[in-house]
């Protein structure tokens, strides 16, 4: 029998989600692990134990990382109940950062649900009107939903970031096109005039002003805004032919998400019609082929697939295909006052839910040095270190006198899958100096940071008139509680 320190391993919730990752039913599991359907279920519903046999047999018929998946969740969750816990109205409960680690590895379901509790209570703290109207609705079968950018983002972690029926219809898709990159808006175009009645027309700037994209209906014309670029375009064209040929498919991933109000539904909706245009710019096998052969060569991949560096970063972060995973990379946006607009992450990487990102970072630095990739070692508290590397773009063109948006794009992935890049070529990973940084100000316990914005929220806040030090705060070693 399989054991972790001489306990029997039941792994329900992970079990269940390779599964449905997988794509697969609990009948064809159970057909390819050969044992009985009614077994499956049992172990998802962590009624019998995983044998270390049938681990194995998942491993070698479905050429999965077991190591992998049975540590990236976890800490996930766990790093987002340390989050929730670390908060004041917490500080009189002492509980062990053990317990929380049990806590995420054997109950997943009950740290999403304190996770979605501690959101729906930061809004109503906040003040948001809708949060607290929410909030107050006492009537029969009312619920208070998070705010559905976050729901949807728990979405797609819970997937961890890969559609395996959306990356087979865009591969379809595109073995019927047949054509190379360059010539992709063309045939997307003709394929959305001839099987759907829809025309595509570039539209003036004056027409479609804040407009990039544009359907009507009544006309079946799909109006796209002339700032928008050529990856953008063909990228509106194919999000455009996801809404007409992928509803089948967009519907069963949303009813697998369970019950969602309307906003957090067509939100969803919306995000994995982005994800299935994403894949036909750049159809999985592919690309991962050109990754892998080209170091992850971000520039040269985009030049190959007539795509932008953005959206090159994310396709990065959705590899995890069996048989054929990419390096699990996470990916954020920012701008150049530190809002999070874009967090993915296939891989480990504790983003934080409930704030923005450490300034020692240097994809912050990126809009000082706007033509540059920049590469940095980072390193967390608990010691965990990763490779990023990190570059300003300008999307999409503003017409004057309007200010040209900037972003900035940080990529990384864990230190012991950086040799695989082509940017950490000759560096010593193993004794690269990392930069100390943490996930942000408010969970960060690092002493005299310079760059620090706020005190940690589980330390106590020293106040002393008669002393300036370095950095604006001085807290107490000892945690409150």
């Amino acid at each position: 029998m399989a054991t972790v320190s001489g306990k029997k391993l039941f792994v329900g919730p992970r079990f269940r989600r390779i599964r449905q990752q997988l794509g697969l039913s609990q009948t064809q599991m159970a057909e390819g692990l050969g044992i009985s359907p009614s077994y499956v279920n049992l172990i998802e519903r962590n009624q019998r134990p995983v044998t270390a046999q049938i681990l194995l047999r998942l491993a070698e018929t479905y050429d999965l990382d077991l190591r992998d998946l049975a540590t990236a969740d976890e800490d996930r969750f766990f790093a987002e109940l340390n989050e929730v816990f670390s908060d004041p109205l917490f500080r009189r409960i002492d509980i062990p950062k053990q317990e929380l680690r049990d806590l995420a590895e054997l109950c997943p379901g009950v740290t999403h649900a304190l996770q979605r509790l501690y959101a729906a209570y930061t809004e109503a703290r906040r003040g948001e009107t809708l949060a607290a109207a929410q909030f107050a609705d006492r009537d029969e079968g009312a619920r208070f939903e998070a705010n559905p950018i976050e729901r949807v983002r728990d979405l797609i972690e819970a997937n961890r970031n890969y559609f395996p029926e959306l990356e087979q219809a865009a591969e379809n898709l595109r073995d019927e096109i047949n054509v190379p990159a360059q010539e992709l808006f063309a045939s997307l175009s003709a394929r959305l005039r001839e099987r759907h009645s829809i025309q595509t027309r570039i539209m003036p700037v004056d027409v479609m002003r804040e407009t990039l994209r544009r359907f009507d209906r009544h006309r079946r014309q799909l109006l796209i805004s002339e700032l928008a670029d050529g990856p953008g375009r063909a990228f509106q064209l194919a999000f455009q032919i996801g809404l007409a040929e992928c509803t089948p498919a967009f519907d069963t991933i949303i009813t697998r998400a369970g019950a969602l109000d309307d906003t957090s539904r067509r939100l969803y909706r919306i995000t994995l019609a982005n994800y299935f245009a994403g894949c036909v710019l750049m159809p999985y096998q592919a690309f991962h082929a050109a990754a892998e052969s080209l170091g992850y060569d971000i520039h040269v991949v985009a030049q190959r697939f007539n795509t932008g560096f953005e959206q090159v970063c994310h396709r990065l972060t959705t590899l995890q295909r069996p048989n054929a995973r990419g390096v699990p990379f996470f990916m954020l946006r920012v701008d150049n006052a530190g809002n999070v607009s874009k967090r993915f992450s296939s891989g480990t990487f504790p983003f934080s839910k409930f704030g923005g990102t450490c300034p020692l970072w240097n994809v912050h630095s990126t809009f000082d040095t706007p033509d540059r990739l920049l590469k940095q070692v980072i390193e967390l508290p608990d010691g965990s270190r990763y490779f990023s590397i990190a570059q300003m773009v300008r999307r999409p063109v503003a017409p004057h006198p309007q200010a040209q948006p900037r972003f900035a794009i940080g990529l990384g992935c864990e230190i012991r899958h950086a040799s695989r890049l082509i940017y950490a070529a000759g560096m010593d990973l193993d004794n690269a100096e990392g930069t100390p940084i943490g996930v942000n100000c408010r969970l960060c316990e690092r002493e005299n940071c310079a760059q620090r914005a706020e005190p940690p929220i589980t330390r106590t806040l020293i106040l002393d008139e008669t002393t300036r030090r370095m950095t604006s705060f001085a807290f107490s070693n000892a945690r409150e509680v």
